[in-house]
């Protein structure tokens, strides 16, 4: 995998979830714009080797 910035895309999806997964878990008013960001984050990291690599 091509690192972004100096971390690798293989531990920076789980770390988003896990961090996002806690947001939720103690504000779950959140849970709609988290999510949102979640996953406009995963498309960002999953195309950034294609468009930028």
């Amino acid at each position: 995998m091509h690192p972004i910035f100096g971390v690798d895309v293989l531990i920076l999806s789980p770390l988003i979830a896990l961090i996002f997964g806690l947001l939720i878990l103690f504000v779950p008013r959140l849970l709609n714009y988290l999510v949102a960001i979640y996953l406009i984050l995963i498309g960002i990291i999953g195309l950034w080797p294609r468009l930028f690599g």
